[in-house]
């Protein structure tokens, strides 16, 4: 058990109350006893406030669990469902227009449009690869990846391959030609790249010198203006550096020495307390925010060995150049960073309240992930994040307009205990629950002085949308799911709310994750359709795909995209996009699915559910690549884990499954899984002795409670489970 300090009625673990006291509160010029006063009064006005607002969705989903059951009800009527939703309040009436007014919001949100990063803060590693990923290497992600084929000798080999290193050149040129053409010529030709009175010249092989056809995105150079190191160009707000140095081995197949091509690639990334974390207690939590305490002082470090040699991480410095009329000036060297707190279902020990209740988790996180970015605020920090003086903060899993208004006064409520100004703290609303798609324009209106981001999650939104309709009849197959009606008009929807609510030069419009890491030429054919959607910045599993999928945003210019289509909305009606998002995503011809088709998709959900839960049970690991039943790796979270437990339950319901089939496909995928993990030393086997797994309990319990589960969230027996393995090690 943890030890306790008794501070104003409320009992802070021992660990959390010292990491405040003696690494976080020192430089910030908050009076210790102050704060401690200050979070009490926040848990005693928060806190009533809180379960208020839980205790309105379960009332939502019994109305319409209870709905769907009537038999007046029955055939379907979308007509009179609609009318009904908005009958209870679950659908609220949209008010006149409005633009939000957030300032103070850096570049890399309000009007530069790139790749985003989301990682599990939890591991100091991995937060600082992602807030390090703002730059990255097009050379090395294009030669690791399937974006360059291994077609006519061209394989990865253990040592250097230069026929793939060739194609590599030639890919990286003609991107250069696409969106930084010479005047004359091709980048392939250039034997060198020098500077001249204030401008690029490129010598081509022709011995012909020639500039930039737009000579503005030429904007920085490093090293002298006759032997450059470096050459640096702006296009639609992203930057690409050409790297020359001679002495690189690449470079000695390169008539200009070109080394590399450096590409701004992650502009932003989330560093998660959520999703992608097992944080289960004040242990976890304390680790957490000593990890953001790192990031905003500046001085994380992780030492780690590769090839028996140590090697220590920290964050990178500013990029320095000089202007083409040699005035020296830097680049920010990694992402800006947004935390995502915890939603307000969870709970953690850290703090329990007089009568030993655990205090919401995401009140605590809002409040401590705030006192420790002051740090940044404050300068104490040798890099800095925010160069506007802004705090952003992700807030997950909200459900309607009066949820987010009530992170909205939470937040305001913080900054007055810490001295900031209204509205330093930003907002990032996930778009990811049902009732907050449905009712997205009011959202916005409740955070409208703070809002700096809007993301459409559609993983989390299908789990809800399965849950919300558990009632109604077996949902489509899963693989089946992004072709129905529901999930177009939610992407669409969110981009045309966002514009008319003055996003655009203000805050993000993003787009959710390519959830398959190892499939890059794939993603490269498919995620270029977020930008040209009109979203200004989506998800990426990695640096190296952050680095890929920046070249998009150097193909589609958003910010043109985006006034066209406020142009577009303008000269139009709406459609009836609320009655498409609200259609409800019915199994369609169940009969003619064979028994074979039930079958696997049985297993197929049963495999990917165990693979992930078996890792965060036994290995705290939050977020993952899971092998799928066909060996693909797959990015898991929480939020797959919902769909697919959901997703089993639904069809429980509805006698499309057996109790016995879905225990016997439990046990023989267990066995799959323990397979596909034979490599990893410290995996714990769940066959033969299932019933004293914890991890493949925990499985049991997610489809067996899992109908029970608020709003299918799978949060509450994950911990449970992960806190009874932690108790028995």
């Amino acid at each position: 058990m943890n030890k306790r300090v008794i501070k104003h009625g409320y009992k802070v673990a021992e660990s959390l109350y010292n990491l405040v006291n003696h690494e976080v509160i020192p430089g910030t010029g908050i009076d210790v006893e102050d704060f401690w006063q200050s979070m009490a009064d926040i848990f005693d006005q928060f806190i009533p406030k809180n379960q208020q607002l839980l205790a309105i969705r379960q009332d939502f989903q019994r109305q319409i669990d209870a709905w769907h059951l009537e038999a007046d009800n029955q055939p379907f009527d979308q007509e009179k469902y609609q009318q009904f939703l908005l009958d209870i309040g679950y659908i609220v009436e949209e008010k006149q227009d409005f633009a939000i007014t957030t300032t103070y919001v850096d570049d890399e949100v309000a009007s530069v449009a790139g790749p985003q990063l989301v990682v599990p803060l939890m591991n100091a590693r991995f937060a600082l690869n992602a807030a390090n990923a703002r730059w990255g290497s097009l050379y090395d992600a294009l030669y690791g990846t399937d974006v360059i084929s291994d077609e006519d000798g061209a394989e990865v080999n253990k040592t250097y391959n230069p026929v793939r290193g060739a194609k590599v050149q030639a890919y990286a040129r003609q991107f250069l030609d696409e969106v930084m053409p010479l005047s004359a010529g091709s980048h392939s030709e250039a034997v060198s790249y020098q500077v001249s009175f204030g401008k690029l010249v490129v010598t081509l092989k022709s011995d012909e010198r020639v500039g930039l056809a737009d000579e503005s995105k030429f904007v920085g150079y490093s090293g002298s203006r006759q032997n450059p190191s470096a050459i640096l160009f702006k296009n639609n707000g992203l930057h690409i550096e050409i790297k020359i140095d001679p002495s690189m081995p690449v470079a000695k197949t390169d008539p200009a020495s070109v080394a590399d091509i450096i590409l701004e690639s992650a502009l932003s990334t989330i560093q998660d307390c959520e999703d992608s974390i097992a944080a289960v207690d004040a242990e976890d939590k304390t680790a957490v925010y000593r990890n953001w305490l790192g990031l905003m002082k500046g001085d994380l470090t992780e030492t780690l060995k590769k090839n028996g040699v140590s090697i220590t991480r920290k964050l990178n410095d500013d990029r320095s150049y000089s202007t083409p009329d040699n005035e020296p000036f830097t680049l920010p060297g990694r992402s800006l960073l947004f935390v995502r707190n915890v939603g307000h279902l969870m709970t953690n020990d850290a703090v329990l309240t007089k009568d030993d209740q655990q205090v919401p988790e995401g009140i605590l996180d809002g409040l401590i992930t705030t006192l420790i970015s002051l740090h940044d605020l404050k300068g104490n920090s040798a890099v800095k994040n925010s160069r506007k003086g802004s705090i952003y903060i992700v807030k997950p899993k909200m459900h309607g307009p009066d949820e987010v208004a009530f992170s909205n006064e939470l937040f305001t409520r913080i900054e007055a205990c810490l001295g900031l100004a209204t509205n330093t703290i930003k907002m990032g609303i996930m778009d990811e629950e049902r009732r907050t798609s449905v009712n997205l324009k009011e959202c916005i209106r409740a955070a409208k002085n703070r809002l700096a981001f809007i993301n459409t999650g559609f993983l989390d939104r299908t789990g809800d949308e399965i849950h919300t309709s558990m009632q109604a009849g077996p949902m489509a197959r899963k693989e089946l799911m992004k072709n129905e009606k529901w999930i177009s008009a939610y992407e669409n929807r969110n981009v045309r709310i966002g514009l008319q609510a003055g996003l655009k030069g203000k805050a993000q419009i993003g787009k959710g994750m390519w959830a398959i890491p190892d499939e890059m030429s794939a993603m490269m054919a498919a995620k270029i359709g977020h930008p040209q959607s009109g979203a200004n910045c989506a998800w990426v599993p990695s640096p190296t795909a952050a680095t890929l999928h920046a070249l998009h945003y150097h193909q589609v210019n958003v910010g043109e995209i985006q006034d066209s289509m406020l142009k577009q909305f303008s000269n139009s009606e709406n459609s009836d996009d609320l009655s498409d998002l609200l259609t409800i995503p019915l199994l369609q011809n169940q009969q003619q699915l064979s028994a074979q088709d039930i079958q696997h998709e049985l297993d197929n959900n049963v495999q990917g559910l165990l693979g992930y839960v078996v890792r965060w049970i036994d290995q705290g690991t939050g977020c993952s690549k899971v092998p799928d039943i066909d060996n693909i790796g797959r990015m898991e979270d929480r939020a797959t884990l919902r769909i697919s437990s959901q997703h089993i339950c639904n069809w429980l319901q509805h006698g499309m499954l057996t109790k016995e089939q879905v225990l016997e496909s439990l046990q023989r995928m267990a066995t799959v899984v323990d397979q596909q993990n034979i490599t990893d030393a410290s995996y714990t086997p769940m066959a033969p002795d299932f019933n004293c797994n914890i991890a493949f309990n925990a499985a049991m319990d997610l489809i067996f409670k899992g109908k029970e589960q608020p709003s299918g969230y799978t949060e509450p027996l994950l911990h449970q489970r992960r806190i009874e393995l932690k108790a028995v090690k």
